[in-house]
């Protein structure tokens, strides 16, 4: 085998002053001040040394509260295990300012800053982390601005923000935060942040296709049948019932985890590397799909609710039972679409999507089933099993690919075999890091590759948008009851029945 190959390399990143909105919330406990002090790692991570970590938020607390409560969150989160001298390291960086919600709250902050670059002689690149809810982010934004605390795009030292998704609750939401950013912030500046995307084998699916020439050659409608993309939850709504009940599967998955998974799956070869051209690649397909009508709402959509059930053994109750959700909720726990993307390369493929929460099991993958080779030879008597080629997401990254061989004996038995790659064995003694963690360099480094733009998301709402309008008309598809620790409603098996389709297990 010959030696890896390093195309892109992380460079040190500039020194600056990371302040997390929010700071007290499950975001940040669970998922930010872990992956910071992942990146610290000793100095032997990629985080520079002389940065600031400061935490913006409602909830009274010192310093020292604030840097005890970390310590608790990264002993139960982080990647690694956190030792005591690398941890002083990093708690000196940590502090902490509330009255976020207060009427002077951003000038304390803007002091607050000042003073802490110059006692720790940082220079003012500053990042402001949205941990806050969508419809905060407007009125975050205009009172970064109207303190002065947003730097002009050509400025010697640099302002970014970042919006983590969902970035608003429908189309007109995100048009106007889209509208808020743009008035006060150049697009350089601005970092819309989905955790997908920072995963490792998203990130190898650029890899697997354009890197392997074998797999780009079978790529489109003349070898490919059907696709499946498939997200599945095993927990119920859990703490998020004041937020889920308001969104939905179709909101909180589709119009971006599952949305980006298609994109980088079916884009055309970008013309380079660059954040720009591989942007230019993923609205491309977008701008191919076909809306869904009021009219096909029924054939081209399904969606469920969770009803009572056992998940791991365990009873759990229907969805309308959790506390938190309203009584006469319509709000979908399930959705399975059915997308058709109208281009040269995959017109004619039907791509199969499918999410939902109290699932059997926590999975992501995405099959891609190939056609059947012609009624002659080996598979005129009977059926062959069809190739297929499985991207495993989570928990098991990696993937497998299902061929036909002959079977060791006198006679000509096929049957399937199948090619395995499991990142945790290939790749045995090298950790991967945390989505958030890779995203967070970027975001450092000023790299907007794994970012989705504005455009995007505007195309994206577009398509949801459309399914929102057409479940909202006479005739669209009920709400199918499914129970807990199911694969979900009868609905969207029959949304795949044309033969040799069928769901798969991820």
């Amino acid at each position: 085998m010959s030696e890896s190959l390093t195309v892109q390399r992380i460079r040190p990143t500039p020194p600056s002053t990371i302040v997390i909105f929010g700071a007290s919330g499950d975001l940040a406990q669970r998922k930010l001040l872990p992956a910071l002090y992942n990146l610290l790692d000793c100095g032997g991570g990629a985080m520079p040394q002389n940065s600031a970590i400061l935490g913006f938020a409602r909830t009274q607390m010192s310093r020292e509260q604030f840097r005890e409560t970390a310590r608790s969150a990264a002993d139960k989160y982080s990647r690694l295990k956190i030792k005591d001298d690398c941890w002083r390291a990093f708690a000196d960086q940590l502090d902490y300012l509330s009255g976020l919600d207060a009427p002077d709250g951003f000038q304390r902050l803007r002091k607050h800053l000042e003073e802490t670059e110059k006692t720790r002689g940082l220079p003012p690149n500053r990042i402001y982390y949205l941990s806050i809810p969508p419809s905060a982010i407007n009125d975050c934004v205009a009172r970064l601005a109207d303190v002065g605390l947003i730097a002009a795009p050509q400025a010697p030292h640099f302002t970014r923000v970042v919006v983590e998704k969902p970035i608003g609750h429908d189309l007109s939401s995100a048009l106007s935060i889209n509208a808020t950013l743009r008035r006060h912030l150049a697009e350089s500046q601005i970092f819309r942040i989905d955790h997908y995307l920072g995963k490792e084998t998203v990130q190898n699916l650029m890899v697997l296709r354009f890197a392997n020439s074998i797999f780009e050659r079978l790529w489109g409608n003349r070898n490919v049948d059907h696709v499946q993309i498939t997200v599945s939850e095993s927990e119920g709504v859990g703490s998020r019932a004041g937020y889920y009940d308001h969104s939905g599967a179709l909101r909180d998955m589709v119009q971006n985890h599952i949305l980006q998974l298609l994109t980088m799956l079916t884009m055309e070869a970008p013309v380079s590397l660059d954040a720009a051209s591989i942007r230019d690649s993923k609205i491309n397909v977008l701008r191919a799909i076909r809306p869904v009508r009021a009219e096909e709402s029924r054939s081209m959509t399904v969606r469920g609710r969770y009803g009572a059930g056992v998940v791991d053994g365990k009873p759990v109750p229907a969805y309308l039972d959790e506390k938190g959700v309203a009584r006469d909720s319509r709000t979908e726990t399930y959705v399975a679409l059915k997308i058709l993307i109208d281009n040269w390369r995959w017109s004619g493929v039907p791509f199969y999507v499918r999410t939902g929460k109290r699932l059997p099991k926590r999975a992501s993958s995405i099959i891609v089933r190939f056609k059947d080779v012609p009624k002659i030879l080996f598979n005129r008597e009977s059926q062959l099993a069809p190739n297929r080629l499985t991207i495993r997401i989570q928990p098991d990254e990696g993937f497998e690919f299902d061929i036909l061989s002959k079977q060791p004996g006198l006679d000509v038995a096929i049957r399937p075999v199948r090619m395995n790659l499991s990142y945790a064995t290939e790749f045995s003694g090298q950790t991967s890091p945390d989505a958030y963690e890779r995203l967070l360099i970027d975001i450092m480094d000023g790299d907007h590759t794994l970012f989705p733009s504005e455009e995007y998301v505007q195309k994206s709402w577009q398509l949801v948008q459309g399914i929102l309008n057409a479940w909202a008309e006479d005739g669209a598809p009920p709400i199918e009851e499914y129970p807990a620790g199911s694969w979900g409603p009868a609905g969207a098996d029959a949304l795949i029945t044309e033969p040799g389709r069928s769901w798969r297990e991820p």
